[in-house]
């Protein structure tokens, strides 16, 4: 039977060693903050922001959420992120995308004071984790990396092809296995004979954004597979695809009227050595993540 990575067991134990850093940090003096920027009412943001200040709490971190209309200017939110830059007391940044398209969103995140940078999206960081030098990782590839480690699964020596190549997950996930001393392929939809070379992969990480892309064709037996997308089902067809036969999931669809899949097949789980579910994998690990982050960040701007 396949291992299944529990990614709720994992972020729980990220989340447990935060709380007792920010305890270590609290008797100096200094408590992480961190500072939410929310443009606008988009119902989904709303959920995920909610989350990341109420963790924030959990832990003992201090949060700031703003949240601007959506009428506001690129230069207004230039603005503010200036003045979050010079703030003692937030440690790290994070403007929740997306945001509207009257915003020149590549100009806001560029704006944000690196050291402050906790969603790793500054082009400084990015150069940083390419060169192999301390630097804040985007949080759902380091969530990968803390799910190998954690689960005890080799990563040095290993072939690992990693199917995307977005700048959030695709690109830092294959610098941050080649820093682990892995060997890394990057593929991606325009891939020649895609197949013959997810096949060599000891880990395959799926992060293309296509429901149940990777298909049980594509998969070395016993590989380990980490599934990073988030797709709906929101059709009969489309269920039937994925989960024909599969009472639970059947179950939920008749409840909800949808269900989630990720980028690989379920049937393609089934040859795996190790695998993490979707739901219930890598997605969790995305806030426990940014927790980890905002307090090296505190860190690094003392120098503790």
């Amino acid at each position: 039977m396949p291992r299944i990575l529990d990614g709720a067991a994992i972020a729980a134990a990220i989340k447990h060693d935060v709380a007792a850093d920010v305890r270590t940090l609290a008797t100096k003096g200094v408590r992480p903050g961190l500072a939410a920027v929310l443009v606008g009412n988009v119902a989904a943001s709303e959920i995920y922001v909610r989350n990341k200040v109420q963790t924030c709490a959990e832990l003992g971190l201090y949060s700031d959420l703003i949240t601007p209309p959506d009428t506001v200017t690129t230069a207004e939110l230039l603005s503010l992120v200036a003045s979050l830059n010079t703030r003692d007391d937030i440690d790290g940044i994070l403007v929740q995308l997306p945001l509207p398209k009257s915003i020149d969103a590549r100009a806001v995140l560029d704006a944000i004071d690196p050291a402050k940078d906790v969603d790793g999206l500054h082009p400084v960081n990015a150069g940083r984790l390419q060169s192999g030098r301390p630097a804040l990782a985007p949080c759902t590839p380091a969530g990968v990396i803390e799910i190998l480690k954690r689960c005890a699964l080799p990563i040095a020596g290993q072939h690992a092809v990693v199917v995307g190549r977005s700048d959030i997950v695709g690109k830092p996930a294959a610098m941050l296995l080649l820093n682990q001393n892995a060997t890394v392929t990057i593929c991606h939809s325009k891939t020649r004979d895609l197949p013959s070379i997810t096949r060599q992969a000891d880990i395959l990480v799926a992060a293309i954004g296509r429901p149940g892309f990777v298909t049980p064709e594509m998969v070395k037996p016993g590989a380990t597979l980490i599934d990073v997308g988030i797709n709906r089902l929101t059709t009969r067809e489309e269920f039937d695809r994925f989960f024909l036969g599969n009472e639970k999931r059947e179950a939920a669809f008749a409840k909800r009227g949808s269900v989630i899949v990720g980028d690989i097949h379920p049937k393609a789980f089934e040859l795996a050595g190790a695998y993490t579910p979707v739901p219930g994998g890598v997605g969790l690990l995305t806030i426990a993540m940014l927790m980890v982050n905002t307090v090296h960040a505190a860190k690094m701007r003392r120098g503790l």
